[in-house]
């Protein structure tokens, strides 16, 4: 690990300007889901304990550089009081940060209003972000799920104040790294969703890094058809067919192991209930679509997973929000759950879609790491930089 961490800096007495991630959904009020707040609790919990004042810095929404009233941080004050345990003042203005009232510098945990109601956030802009650094002592980047953006709070900062990554961001780091980088093989990956187009990049370097690549999903149906089989009336990308076989023949040829499915479960719609059947891959009907992997499909994946030694989840197998065509995930997901639970396999999963399968089976709990970072954890598997992340290294 090749940045600094909250044990690296001496925060004794120092203003410490921490990113961080608290986008929560708030209704009337109020914020209705904790989970990001939950998150950074450790970090603040740490400043404060090392003599450091948190002073928060984080977005909300996309007010574009304007300043949006609906978009304002101040109803999320009393959450993130009742969260810390701590006193927590809100900061309208950078002015009033500037110079602070007696409130302010009394309280244990300071709240800048939206970042982004700043047109020199977005812009990375240089003066805004000498402007801000001038604030505090310290820099403290706790946002992952930010650091794919070269913002002037996620990138500029880090250059112009002693910086480290917050324990979140750590530990973000810490399972991303121990999964791709030096993972224990062999490694497995499994890679759903709908579209191999919107996954090109993703595919592409997990080839050359795993071992084991299980394709699911509305996408495994365009590599179905790359292979001439039917697919019916499925979701497919018939022009995409020849990247599909092109794929195919570069993880032949890095020893990737590709594990398509062998059996899938088909309808003639995509609802609730509705009637289904299990084929095999290649006696697809035509006017059926192909909406779940199979039992023999899930074997043969779960079999793969009983040789890995770690594994890197992005995409559900199926649809999986409509059932019965939740199946083949939530057997994976609780074969997988298992493995981790004797210590047999480090899984980490991560993007919108795979998180709510995976706590839709019951099985988020169990896997060693769950990133909710969406974009941030997208890019970093396909070995993109992160800006946010370079910026802390040193």
């Amino acid at each position: 690990m090749t940045w600094k961490t909250l044990d690296d800096l001496d925060l004794s007495g120092k203003t410490v300007l921490t990113r961080v991630d608290i986008n929560v959904p708030v209704e009337d009020g109020r914020v209705t889901d904790i989970t990001r707040i939950e998150r950074i609790v450790p970090t603040v919990t740490d400043i404060l304990e090392k003599g450091g004042k948190p002073m928060l810095i984080a977005h909300f929404g996309r007010p574009k550089g304007r300043v949006v009233d609906a978009l304002s941080l101040r109803p999320l004050v009393p959450a993130l009081e009742e969260a810390f345990g701590r006193s927590v003042r809100f900061v309208e203005t950078l002015e009033g940060a500037e110079t602070p009232t007696q409130e302010a510098r009394a309280a244990d945990v300071l709240l800048l209003e939206n970042i982004r109601f700043h047109p020199g956030e977005e812009a990375n802009d240089r003066e805004f972000a000498q402007r801000l650094a001038a604030l505090g002592d310290a820099y403290c980047n706790d946002a992952f799920s930010a650091a794919h953006r070269a913002h002037a709070s996620t990138e500029a900062l880090a250059h112009l104040l002693p910086a480290c990554a917050g324990r979140s961001m750590q530990a973000e780091l810490e399972a991303l790294e121990a999964a791709l980088s030096t993972p224990e093989r062999p490694v497995a990956a499994i890679v759903g969703g709908a579209k191999v187009s919107t996954k090109l990049d993703l595919l592409s370097n997990l080839i050359e890094k795993v071992d084991i690549l299980v394709i699911g999903g509305a996408m495994a149906n365009t590599f179905l058809a790359a292979q001439g089989l039917p697919v019916g009336r499925s979701l497919c990308e018939h022009d995409m067919t020849d990247t599909a076989r092109a794929i195919a023949e570069k993880a032949a040829g890095a020893g990737c192991e590709l594990i398509l499915p062998r059996d899938v479960v088909v309808a003639e719609e995509l609802r609730e209930g509705a009637p289904a059947q299990t084929v095999r891959a290649e006696d697809c009907p035509e006017g059926a679509m192909i909406l779940d992997a199979g039992p023999d499909s899930v074997f043969h994946v779960t079999q793969a997973l009983d040789r890995a030694a770690t594994l890197i989840w992005n995409g559900p197998l199926g649809a999986f929000e409509t059932p019965p065509f939740d199946a083949a995930t939530n057997a994976v997901a609780a074969h997988a759950a298992g493995l981790c639970r004797t210590g047999k396999l480090v899984a980490v999963a991560g993007g919108g879609d795979t998180v709510a399968a995976l706590n839709q089976a019951d099985a988020a709990a169990t896997f060693t790491y769950i990133s909710t970072a969406g974009g941030a954890f997208l890019e970093w598997m396909e070995g993109k930089t992160l800006p946010g992340v370079a910026a802390l290294r040193g």
